[in-house]
């Protein structure tokens, strides 16, 4: 317990007390914390220091050289909670801490979620298993309604997928196929099987674009191999734990090797945005140099420089990653901050006011509620996504917890497997919390569907968040794309008349989009009937998918189509 309620009489942790007492009347409840208490009574138990010496324990320690002060209890709790964040300037491409912890307190954390990033020989082993999955039929097979035994069915088409990739591996070399599986049982290869299938799980966490048919087959027949009745059939377990930068390091006791500085040059991101030729050239080499560097300092005998180099290597992707994906977020939030008043709308057409049964709103809202509205869900979303390599983890462990069965459900989308998400829920709703406190006032309900019919799975949960990015990037390009023809119309002189007659500018034409968009992609639609949509945490989602199924009949269509889109797919075909 984290807090202890004056009123209720009971103690609650902290995310679970602010939402009891966030509205009605328990807001004026009286929330007393619970570490402060014993803190206070620890300092009244050593009476016997002197005052002086009292006071400077009570106060924040002050290192005379480096004159940095050590974190208080309040501060280690918000960067517990990642109150803390990184902002990657799009114009340096430097890391930068807003007023929290060093770089290397956070990437340390951090990288107990960062996935290691393939080898050549692993991505050899990928591709053989990307194919073996391309050509099998699990789901069809099992996932289905009918009588017999399960088990059995699922053993016979667990063996069968990896007889076919000790066939594939003997094919592609012939020498490495025949030491793994020659006078061997299949339970002699569980090492190579565990170690084949952890590579496509670590691969998806870093790549969410790719393998989005093969990676539902691949949990999904990990998830019923975990079940006991298969291991006992099997007599060998599938599942072992991802690789990830901090694992690898741990394991070869070199993690303090992410303590270094230099570690935030050798791992950041250039963009090339606004900058010379030369600019690019010198950051890079600095970065070339950062790493080398790091190699020869910290390489041993037990971690050679090249496992160094990869656990860098990964940082930066890491870095990528966010840039893609989160990035785009807070550009939309500053679009929505720097072009719209939350008091007033500039005019009847910017208005972002949605009404109940109108142009298919679910909700009602004035134009200073669905400002807060979509600030505090892109919000919400932003920080999903700078967690996101955090929840991939526990997808993968609540899916293949082997005390975490699934029922086979028809949940109005097909069969889908319906199981509890405990440790997604967790962090999800200290997710949620940490918004709800960040944006102050609330709209909408903040209910969080999470193995139910409405998100049966934790697969299902973080398939669709991978999505926002796929959402917003198009977005954000158009935006970019009228920017440049308001600062310079004669680069493009054709798009930039046809903008000026059709809307009456590139100004006017972002306004117009964006005002839509802030209406209809957060107005409570999308879903198969009235009451499974509206403001809960997953019905905004759902809402945004909906409008982008629209596109093509906005009357602004023709601009997307000149900034080059071509669909919300998220693939690197979606531009052209």
């Amino acid at each position: 317990a984290h807090v202890y309620c004056e009123q209720c009489q009971e103690d609650f942790c902290e995310v679970c007390g602010d939402m009891i007492h966030r509205t009605g009347r328990r807001r004026l409840h009286v929330l007393r914390s619970v570490a402060k208490e014993s803190s206070a009574r620890k300092v009244d138990g050593e009476a016997s220091h002197e005052s002086g010496a009292s006071a400077m324990d009570q106060s924040p320690e002050i290192d005379d050289e480096s004159g940095s002060v050590e974190a208080t209890d309040a501060q280690a709790a918000m960067m517990d909670s990642g109150a803390f964040s990184v902002n990657f300037s799009s114009q340096s491409g430097k890391v930068e801490t807003s007023g929290g912890p060093v770089f290397s307190d956070w990437i340390t954390e951090r990288a107990k979620f960062i996935p290691l990033r393939l080898t050549l020989k692993e991505r050899k082993y990928l591709r053989l298993l990307e194919a073996a999955l391309n050509v099998s039929e699990y789901t069809d097979k099992i996932d289905v309604l009918m009588y017999g035994n399960k088990t059995k069915r699922i053993v016979g088409q667990i063996k069968e997928l990896c007889a076919i990739l000790s066939g594939l591996v003997l094919a592609s070399d012939y020498k490495a196929g025949q030491t793994l599986f020659e006078d061997k049982q299949f339970e002699d290869n569980e090492e190579f099987f565990q170690k084949i299938f952890e590579i496509g799980r670590r691969h998806k966490i870093m790549n969410p674009e790719k393998m989005r048919n093969e990676y539902g087959k691949l949990m999904f027949l990990l998830q019923d191999a975990q079940t006991s009745e298969v291991k006992r059939m099997l007599n060998l377990s599938l599942v072992a734990p991802i690789k990830t930068v901090h694992s690898v390091l741990e394991a070869l006791g070199t993690t303090y090797v992410l303590e270094d500085e230099m570690v935030a040059v050798a791992t950041r991101e250039i963009v090339a945005l606004g900058k010379t030729r030369s600019q690019i050239q010198l950051e890079t080499k600095q970065k070339e140099r950062a790493v080398e560097y790091l190699c020869k300092a910290y390489a041993t005998i037990d971690c050679p420089a090249e496992v160094i180099r990869q656990c860098l290597y990964s940082i930066g992707d890491n870095h990528a990653y966010l840039r893609f994906t989160r990035d785009s977020c807070d550009r939309m939030i500053g679009y929505l901050s720097s072009l719209f008043v939350p008091k007033k709308a500039e005019s009847e057409s910017l208005s972002l006011a949605i009404l109940l049964g109108r142009n298919g709103a679910r909700l009602t809202h004035s134009h200073e509620s669905q400002y807060h509205y979509v600030m505090q869900t892109l919000t919400l979303w932003r920080e999903m996504l700078h967690d996101m390599f955090m929840l991939w983890h526990q997808t993968d462990q609540d899916l293949l917890a082997p005390g975490n069965t699934y029922r086979l459900k028809d949940t109005g989308q097909g069969l889908n497997r319906v199981q509890s998400c405990p440790r997604v829920s967790k962090s999800v709703h200290t997710i949620l919390h940490r918004t709800q406190r960040a944006v102050g006032r609330w709209v909408g309900s903040s209910m969080v569907h999470l193995g139910d019919r409405n998100v049966p799975n934790a697969l299902v949960f973080i398939d669709k968040y991978n999505q926002v990015a796929s959402i917003l990037n198009p977005i954000v390009r158009v935006m970019e794309f009228l920017e440049g023809l308001e600062r310079n119309p004669s680069s493009n002189p054709d798009a930039a008349d046809l903008v000026e007659r059709a809307h009456g500018g590139a100004v006017a034409a972002k306004k117009l989009i964006l005002a839509d968009f802030f209406r209809s992609a957060f107005d409570g639609s999308g879903a198969d009937n009235f009451f499974d949509a509206g403001s809960c945490i997953d019905g905004r989602l759902t809402s945004a998918w909906n409008w982008c199924s629209t596109i093509e009949k906005k009357r602004y269509f023709n601009v997307f189509l000149l900034s080059g889109f071509v669909g919300f797919n998220g693939g690197p075909e979606g531009f052209n």
